[in-house]
């Protein structure tokens, strides 16, 4: 089952709040983006339903950008909210993730969360990979810089070792 990318980004500013590591917007959209590719790599399905633009900075969900986009640079505070179709309200994105997601995830967001947001720039930017092929798409139209998630599998699959053995 795929998941709205604010459920996500509230898991890993969650999991990052515990381990007492500050989030960024920057990193936030980084993070999110390791979540989904891992997510396609080891458990063989998308965890975000919808696609990772290609932005100057790497992979984006457009619509969490601009849920945080007020906190810049500085660590995320708040969590992302959705609005209840039923009361007209805004209210905090929920995540209900199955064991082995969940699992996974927590890995994910514990290894990639000590790096520097440049640094998790400077991966989702990697030679070949995901980023770089929509960015760089040789005038091919692109509409919206989308990243397909079968370039992300064919990108990441090729790791010598798998996340979780890491």
């Amino acid at each position: 089952m795929s998941h709205d990318g604010r459920a996500i980004a509230n898991f890993v500013l969650d999991v990052c709040e515990e381990t007492g590591r500050p989030v960024s917007n920057l990193a936030l959209q980084k993070l999110v983006y390791f979540c989904h590719v891992w997510s396609l790599i080891e458990l063989g399905k998308p965890l975000v339903k919808h696609s990772f633009e290609a932005w100057e900075f790497g992979p984006v969900l457009p619509y969490l950008y601009r849920e945080f986009r007020a906190f810049d640079r500085e660590a995320i505070k708040s969590r992302a909210k959705v609005l209840d179709p039923l009361s007209g309200e805004q209210r905090i994105a929920e995540y209900a993730l199955s064991s082995d997601t969940h699992d996974l995830l927590r890995k994910v967001v514990e290894f990639y969360s000590r790096l520097k947001a440049g640094d998790l720039v400077r991966l989702s930017h990697a030679k070949g990979g995901p980023w770089e092929e929509s960015w760089n798409h040789s005038g091919i139209i692109n509409p919206g810089m989308k990243i397909k998630d079968e370039s992300i599998v064919r990108f990441y699959s090729r790791a010598f070792e798998s996340f979780t053995l890491q």
